[in-house]
């Protein structure tokens, strides 16, 4: 894809993973959706990524509510005219044994991990289909190949996402030109420890820092834009990205 001039939308941009991504794409002359919930930091993301030449509007955007999804993909289309990139990137990452029964917790990893995604692909799909081509990439993880104890209801939802993401791929890929790729992150420098309630497993995942080098945002948004300048013919459909001393 040749990127100049494309309209991206990425969930879950307001740090991590989602912000990287979109300095990235910004800096290869992507105009740049900026969706999430904390609008403060998309605005000085924005503004940072205007003062290096590029294009972004701020999306106020929950991606559990199908409304705020839809209300903020017409921003972008009012804004652009069009959407050739969708990155489902929103997602929490709170850790606890199942018997500790943290039913809140689980329900709303669901129904940011999974709903999520399937709100935001719902909302812009219709767009990519007219036009016949488009990329779309869901975050998953390690944990979406990997079961980890803990982790258990998380790991649940990203193994959906990367089934959804390969059924995906095979509904829409020749029908419609579009790709489609799941991106499998080990180990990332993010804010994801903050959602731990449990201390025993913050503790735990903090000590992990100390035991390997992390991977830093831009790894995967590097990996994201790798996929994006693939040839036509090329789609990527899974990409697993560790550090190289992960050993698990």
């Amino acid at each position: 894809m040749n990127l100049n001039g494309k309209v991206a939308l990425i969930t879950g941009a307001s740090s991590g993973i989602g912000a990287a991504t979109a300095l990235k794409l910004a800096a290869h002359g992507v105009k740049v959706g900026l969706a999430a919930r904390r609008t403060d930091r998309l605005q000085q993301l924005e503004a940072d990524i205007r003062a290096a030449g590029g294009d972004a509007i701020t999306i106020a955007m929950d991606v559990v509510d199908q409304a705020s999804v839809t209300a903020g993909v017409k921003k972008l289309i009012d804004t652009y005219g069009r959407i050739d990139i969708v990155h489902n990137n929103a997602g929490l990452m709170p850790i606890s044994d199942v018997e500790a029964l943290k039913t809140d917790e689980w329900h709303r990893m669901i129904d940011v991990n999974i709903k999520g995604v399937l709100n935001t692909t719902a909302a812009t799909l219709p767009y990519l289909q007219r036009q016949k081509s488009g990329h779309i990439f869901n975050t998953s993880s390690i944990a979406g190949r990997k079961v980890f104890a803990g982790l258990s209801v998380y790991c649940a939802t990203k193994f959906a996402v990367a089934a959804f993401s390969d059924g995906l791929r095979m509904e829409v890929g020749k029908k419609y030109n579009i790709r489609v790729t799941c991106i499998q992150p080990g180990a990332v420098e993010s804010e994801l420890f903050e959602h731990i309630s449990d201390a025993a497993y913050r503790e735990q995942m903090e000590g992990l820092k100390g035991q390997m080098s992390f991977l830093k945002a831009s790894d995967i948004a590097d990996t994201v834009l790798f996929a994006l300048q693939a040839p036509d013919r090329v789609n990527v459909a899974e990409l697993f990205v560790l550090p190289t001393d992960q050993p698990w």
